[in-house]
């Protein structure tokens, strides 16, 4: 049974991690109203989208080890203040360079909320309490690829495209509000003794040195690289190439989506019965299975739309079991620096799924086959890192958990 204070918890840390991802789906429906607002053309346009990804991966590698020096909260109202009042920029822009800049601002902001929340399910809990409590973090976090866009639409209906960064800005006050009223520090004065710049540079060297560490994350990594993919492709393949209308796509998109948070929501129960090792291994293979069973049915020339939504829908609840727990072992032997870890988690998984995107990216067509060629070469990448990553006497000491 789970508590009401576990509940909290990961509503709080949910929201607080979905406020980046959430300036990022709002803003999506909105580009071509500010190039035409500002007189800019598509490229200026994107690459305000692509400063704020830069912003966001890179800025987990200072939050982290900060929280860790001074605790997890003071980093979160700095992060967040700093969100808010970008948004406030971003929605006074009258230029896209300014805009730029300050999406780049935004992203600096948002960046403590995608960080430190993870670090603080590392103070609280380890083993099958941990998997719990990141499932249902990620079960608030997975809302917003569903909500966001239909959200950021009927605020651009009513408001324009600066309705967007004014909303944001009231979701990242309620944010403040709401930490500040039920999120108590998670990292005591006591274990912040010996946290300094020296020793976050160290704990980077160490935890760069570590290999089992970095085995689970670049897992959770191109398994997330494969969902970027499909992110970046998804709409021109069904809207263009099917010909779904924008609102069948977006439901296709959102049961993908509920497969993803659905099946996080048993991790807790798994993995009591059968570890979180095997967990992992079982899913990562199994989802290993049936992206290769799309990619073959593609290049043999299938081409039906019920194969695609049918086959990521299975691939998506597997990664619903991978994602959440890999962080949880990632974490699991570092909690002195806890924070630092996952920052490092945070960036190299962004960094790494953008790279995907934009390998994928040089092969885009229209057609389904060179997305789905990304997204199972995701798939199989995690899995061959899983087996070399889980496979030796290591885990053993995860099996009692």
């Amino acid at each position: 049974m789970i508590s009401s204070r576990f509940l909290r918890i990961a509503l709080v840390l949910g929201l607080l991690s979905a406020i980046g991802p959430f300036a990022i789906d709002m803003y999506l429906p909105a580009l071509p109203e500010i190039g035409s607002s500002l007189g800019a053309g598509i490229g200026p346009v994107q690459m305000s989208l692509t400063a704020f990804f830069i912003s966001l991966g890179v800025g987990q590698l200072l939050y982290g080890p900060v929280s860790d020096m001074v605790g997890r909260k003071p980093p979160l109202y700095f992060g967040l203040g700093l969100f808010a009042l970008a948004s406030i920029g971003c929605a006074l822009a009258t230029d896209i360079q300014t805009l730029i800049a300050l999406r780049f601002v935004q992203g600096l902001g948002a960046a403590a909320g995608m960080a430190i929340p993870r670090a603080v399910v590392r103070d609280l809990h380890t083993g099958n309490d941990a998997a719990r409590l990141m499932s249902l973090l990620m079960l608030v976090f997975s809302v917003s690829p569903i909500l966001a866009p239909l959200a950021g639409s009927a605020v651009i209906a009513l408001a324009g495209w600066r309705g967007v960064f004014w909303a944001v800005t009231l979701a990242a006050a309620a944010g403040l509000a709401l930490m500040a009223a039920t999120l108590r520090e998670t990292r005591p004065a006591e274990e912040r003794v010996e946290s300094s710049l020296g020793s976050a540079l160290a704990a980077y060297w160490l935890l760069l040195r570590d290999g089992h560490f970095l085995g689970l994350v670049f897992i959770g990594a191109f398994a997330m690289a494969g969902f970027f993919t499909y992110l970046a492709n998804s709409s021109f393949v069904m809207i263009d190439h099917y010909g779904l209308s924008p609102t069948l796509y977006s439901l296709a998109f959102g049961i993908n989506a509920a497969a993803f948070f659905g099946a996080a929501q048993l991790n807790g129960v798994l993995c009591e019965r059968f570890g979180i090792v095997r967990v992992v291994k079982a899913s990562v293979s199994a989802c290993g299975v049936v992206m290769l069973a799309m990619f073959l049915y593609y290049l043999a020339g299938g081409d039906r739309l019920a194969v695609l939504i049918a086959l990521y829908f299975i691939a998506s609840a597997f990664m619903g079991f991978v994602i959440p727990t890999t962080a949880v072992l990632a974490l699991e032997e570092h909690g002195a620096i806890a924070g630092t870890a996952s920052a490092l988690m945070g960036t190299l998984q962004m960094l790494t799924g953008a790279v995907a995107m934009s390998v994928v990216g040089l092969f885009t067509d229209g057609r389904p086959l060179p997305m789905v060629s990304g997204m199972a070469a995701g798939a199989l990448i995690a899995l061959v890192l899983c087996w070399f990553t889980l496979g030796g006497r290591r885990p053993q000491a995860y099996a009692a958990r």
